[in-house]
């Protein structure tokens, strides 16, 4: 397995693993669980919402996608805080820098060195980030034709040399040559291409190679590399040779690195001139990164999204930990000036399990500046701007107006120009100029009542509770939250709940300074999804009886009744524990659906044929009957011919498979193959045949049944009916599982046989 080494702010590209059972292999991710992305602000944590709900006033058109990575806050940053993944230039202060002795200063690319922790906490909780200009990071970068603009393009090229400038370079052989069109046409050219957004790319080029055209990356006069180009620093990975990380860019813009000819194909390597290297390097983004699941600059730069379905933290564009924040500017910049703010833009935020209460400040904020506090303030003014940092430098946030309430959980005691760190009754988190801001009298808490709008909750459904507190003017509203059965219900530290099973679990809200506290029952139900029955077409004669099956999913659904009925009674009944009696030849359907819910069931057809006498036909009795179907067939002797040999009568017999295909007498005859008995060409009784441990129909017991029930069992193909039951080996009426499974294997394995 090949993994390259990621250092500076280049790209890294790694390998995925393989794992085999009995020689079926699968792609494995120990980091990954699975994400799930729920649109609109309501769908986002609380302390998330209030600053959406800012940019929206201003804002309108923008959409808000929350990705639930499913990952917990303290694993990705233990994930994130290795040496070498993160990189801060070596001129920042301390506070951006790990002071691990050994580590401290240690240059990893050519200026750049290992970031503190705390570098990597504020630049990866995306509330820090919850602001019209620096959200752009988190902008969802596939190329949409309503943003289609070249004058955008040329916004964010302002400033560098590629502004409004027709593109020139050298071939190999030292010759000029001279386009008509821009590098903002191209860049557009590019975006079509590969579907990657092109303020991305333009902003990409910028933070890569810009300002100049002369970038050593881009020049074409590199010497060994003539007329060859990389505008995105693809493949630059770091070396100790002089210009290592140009002459590894370079090398990758030449011949892939010895990639074979259908990658090199699909990303126009060689990138012998200007247009190849930018629309070849956009194809490579765009099929690398934001066509599979890494679609926001964000996500780029950290690997915490499980669509691409590889190891998690591997897969990073840069490793400048602020690139994110950086670029995210360029792109407010070129919207802005271009009159594209008020297009549909639409954001993916990541959210993380157990995120801190409060998010970690930038490193630029001297904490010494601050005492630690708890106190209920008012605004003493209007129309105060609460900001990012302590200063007005750093974006606002939101505005607060006279006699609005806050907490103050940092005191500035700065030289000079004083800031507090207040938090907002909204849940918002921001800084305010201390002269706004008067303290309100100490009131202790009296009283706490806890509410939900219903009590009673799906299993994983997430809701807020409503906390009151009496009196309102309390000095200090902090609670703590507390779950009775964790297993049942969890609850964070802002009041949001997560129903993780059935059962009733009692929230505790109780008041950090003294003993009083608020509680309410949950009761958490799991809902039926599905009806499944173990027939989906049953043959029976008149006066049969023959037993249907049923399950409910998912295995914890609250209720798992089934109610059966038939679509006609005439033809046949069927009893509150799924036995059918045939009553005359016709058609029907037997119906299982949900007692919860009767618009969730299952269906199965149902033909009764007039009854025939005993003596027209004799069955072996080592097969077993069950109505009209068959069971008992031994393995080793299952072709047509053999199973023929076992039926007596002066009818005909005719054998198909489960595709109603006619097996010829030396096929095997497997699940789902059908027995039928005609008299005059028409078919007068059908058997149903069940080989446990069969479950594709071939008529054999291999690696394949293994892998047909191992993709069931994981939700990847649902089994038909009758090879469910065929995959039930234990034959308990169940749903098949990796007991199941097992079974089947030593079955493969000659350790134990299946009895049929």
């Amino acid at each position: 397995m090949e993994k390259l080494k990621k250092i500076g702010k280049y790209i890294i590209i790694s390998t995925a693993c393989l794992a085999g059972l009995l020689g079926i292999s699968a792609y494995l991710n120990k980091d990954a669980k699975a994400s799930t992305k729920l649109d609109g602000i309501e769908n986002f944590p609380s302390s998330y919402q209030q600053y959406l709900k800012e940019i929206q006033k201003k804002h309108p058109n923008w959409k808000f996608k929350a990705l639930y990575t499913n990952l917990d806050w303290s694993y990705v940053i233990s994930q994130e805080n290795k040496f070498g993944v993160n990189l801060v230039p070596k001129n920042y202060s301390d506070t951006w820098k790990n002071t691990t002795p050994g580590q401290y200063n240690v240059e990893v690319d050519s200026g750049w060195v290992d970031s503190s922790k705390r570098a990597v906490e504020y630049c990866m909780d995306p509330r820090n980030f919850l602001n019209e200009v620096r959200l752009f990071q988190f902008e969802a970068l596939s190329y949409e034709n309503h943003t289609n603009s070249l004058d955008g393009i040329e916004k964010i090229l302002y400033g560098t040399e590629f502004y409004n400038t027709k593109v020139s370079y050298i071939t190999s052989s030292g010759s000029m040559v001279n386009m008509t069109e821009k590098y903002s046409d191209l860049i557009l050219k590019a975006a079509k291409t590969s579907s990657v957004s092109q303020y991305h790319l333009a902003s990409r080029i910028k933070q890569e190679v810009g300002p100049f055209l002369s970038h050593s990356s881009i020049s074409g006069k590199v010497s060994g590399y003539e007329g060859l180009y990389n505008f995105y620093n693809i493949g630059a990975t770091s070396s100790a040779e002089p210009m290592g990380a140009i002459i590894n860019g370079l090398k990758y813009a030449k011949d892939g690195k010895g990639a074979p000819q259908t990658t090199k194909d699909k990303y126009l390597i060689p990138w012998n001139t200007k247009e190849r290297a930018i629309t070849g390097g956009a194809i490579f983004i765009g099929s690398s990164y934001i066509n599979v699941g890494q679609n926001t600059i964000y996500l780029q730069k950290f690997d915490v999204n499980d669509d691409r379905g590889g190891t998690l933290f591997t897969h990073q564009y840069m490793t400048n930990v602020l690139a994110p924040y950086s670029e995210s500017k360029s792109i407010y910049n070129g919207y802005s000036k271009s009159g594209l703010l008020n297009n549909e833009i639409t954001f993916i935020i990541p959210v993380y399990n157990n995120m801190p209460e409060i998010p970690q400040d930038s490193p630029d904020i001297n904490l010494n500046n601050f005492t630690k506090e708890n106190t209920k303030v008012y605004c003493n003014a209007n129309t105060v701007n609460i900001r990012t940092g302590p200063s007005t430098s750093y974006e606002i946030i939101t505005t607060v107006n006279q006699n609005d309430k806050m907490t103050r959980i940092y005191k500035g005691k700065q030289s000079g120009e004083r800031w507090d760190k207040v938090i907002l009754e909204n849940g918002i988190v921001g800084y305010i100029y201390q002269t706004y801001v008067t303290e309100m009298p100490a009131v202790q808490i009296e009283k706490i009542e806890v509410g939900i709008d219903n009590n009673k909750i799906k299993k994983g459904e997430r809701k807020k509770l409503t906390v009151t507190i009496t009196p309102q003017e309390a000095s200090n509203h902090s609670v703590e939250y507390s779950s009775s059965n964790s297993r049942i219900v969890t609850v964070d530290g802002s009041g949001n709940i997560h129903a993780v099973q059935s059962g009733t679990a009692t929230i505790t809200v109780k008041a950090k300074e003294n003993n009083v506290k608020g509680q309410i029952n949950i009761t958490v139900y799991t809902p039926v999804d599905k009806v499944n029955l173990d027939q989906s077409e049953i043959y029976m004669q008149v006066g049969d009886t023959f037993k249907i099956n049923a399950d409910i999913e998912p295995n914890d659904a609250d209720n798992k009744t089934i109610v059966y009925t038939s679509n006609n009674t005439d033809v046949a009944t069927v009893g509150e524990q799924g036995t059918i009696t045939a009553k005359q030849a016709g058609s029907t359907s037997i119906v299982g659906s949900s007692k919860e819910n009767a618009n969730i069931k299952a269906e199965c057809k149902l033909t009764v044929v007039e009854k025939m006498e005993d003596s027209e036909i004799h069955i072996d009795s080592s097969l077993t009957v069950n109505s009209m179907e068959i069971t008992g067939i031994d393995y080793n002797k299952n072709t047509v011919k053999d199973i023929k040999e076992k039926i007596i009568t002066d009818l005909e017999v005719e054998i198909v498979d489960y595709q109603n295909k006619v097996l010829k007498d030396t096929d095997r005859v497997g699940t789902g193959s059908k027995i039928l008995i005609k008299k005059d060409d028409k078919v007068i009784r059908q058997y149903q045949v069940v080989l446990y441990g069969d479950v594709d129909g071939t008529g054999k017991i291999d690696s394949v049944d293994l892998l047909v029930l191992q993709r069931h069992i994981l939700q990847i193909k649902t089994l038909d009916p009758i090879f469910r039951k065929a995959a039930n080996i234990d034959k308990n009426g169940n749903k098949p599982t990796s007991v199941d499974l097992l079974l089947i294997q030593r079955h493969i394995l000659r350790l134990q046989l299946i009895e049929q």
